[in-house]
């Protein structure tokens, strides 16, 4: 005999609203101080020309002792606040990605909203090294499409010199520090975010990683003096990886949209290496006049970078609004993701 309650036991299908999202503000901050190649020369065996030819960086910012990654964080998501007109109290969500939060616990998000006053805001650190930013836009972008928030604020923030081994000349010349911003809300335009592809592989977490602080290898003495708490990367695999799923994420967003590379007015890759830029740009068929790059200024702040070169570009007027732009990102994880916007 058929339950007689059967119907009433069913939870109601609800339908949820569906909207567009849209980056209505950026920021960025870096700090003051500039470490040159030429400084570099007095700290380790490098010249100038070395790190120019295999890198394309002549220099990067290095934050003071005193100033922590939310610091930087907070003071990029103030400029994208204000040229958004957004105030603390609209913000519903903070998303920061780093890997070098200011303490394994409590997230630096949480900080980062103290800090800013955003007492309405939820918050949470994601981790997805130099992907960080645009996954970070992808999960808010979700928030928002389903109705659940209407204004996230995502940070990709960085105080990489702290865990880099400034005696190690393969490393310390590709890293610095700095924070970039967006807000995103839905504008009610059919334009926005259109697309975004990420992907990962385990399988390569040991070419970029930082092996000591976490659950198995804790910190010790033994730990400290085998330099475990450093950055340590297997170059030539990282380049390899690196273009071959940036190009994959590249493309697979443009078939998403059903669009071309010819379409995009501005191509913002991951900021980690002039070659792999190039390469990237070569077989996307993108040519070079259509990349924006600031690695020559900035090096590779990890999840920062596409976040400040977008903000950057996007000041500098490299596209208005209605453009195609797309970004793509490499990082450790091994992880990588790109994302088409309209401006």
């Amino acid at each position: 005999m058929p339950n007689s309650n059967k119907s009433q036991l069913r939870s109601p299908r609800l339908k949820r609203p569906t909207r567009s999202v849209h980056i209505v503000g950026t920021g960025s901050y870096v700090p003051d101080r500039i470490l040159s190649n030429a400084d570099l020369e007095k700290m380790v065996d490098t010249t100038d020309d070395w790190i120019t030819t295999r890198t394309g960086i002549k220099e990067r910012r290095i934050a003071p002792d005193y100033m922590c990654t939310s610091d930087m964080a907070v003071e990029a998501a103030r400029r994208a606040m204000e040229q958004a007109n957004v105030r603390e109290d609209e913000i519903d969500l903070i998303i920061c990605a780093t890997i070098t939060p200011d303490m394994p616990f409590p997230a630096t998000a949480c900080i980062v909203q103290h800090k800013l006053g955003a007492k309405r805001a939820a918050a949470f650190d994601m981790e997805a090294a130099c992907s960080g930013f645009i996954f970070g836009v992808e999960i808010g972008q979700q928030f928002i499409t389903s109705g659940t928030y209407n204004t996230v604020l995502v940070i990709g923030a960085e105080k990489l010199s702290t865990i880099i081994d400034w005696q190690d000349r393969q490393t310390c010349v590709l890293f610095g520090d700095g924070a970039g911003a967006a807000i995103l809300r839905s504008r009610g335009e059919e334009h926005g975010i259109l697309t975004t592809c990420m992907g990962a592989d385990g399988s390569q977490a040991d070419i970029l990683l930082m092996p000591a602080g976490g659950a198995k290898y804790p910190a010790s003495k033994e730990s400290v003096s085998a330099g475990m708490h450093h950055l340590k990367m297997s170059g030539k695999e990282v380049f390899k990886n690196a273009v071959v799923a940036m190009q994959t994420a590249a493309e697979q967003a443009l078939r998403n949209c059903n669009l071309t590379i010819q379409d995009i007015k501005c191509v913002i890759p991951h900021q980690a290496n002039l070659r792999i830029i190039e390469a990237i740009s070569d077989r996307l068929g993108a040519p070079m006049e259509k990349v924006y790059i600031n690695l020559h200024r900035y090096g590779n702040v990890s999840a920062a970078s596409v976040a400040i070169a977008l903000d950057e570009a996007a000041r500098e007027g490299r596209f208005q609004r209605g453009d195609l732009i797309l970004l793509v990102v490499f990082g450790s994880g091994l992880t990588w993701a790109s994302c088409v916007i309209q401006w």
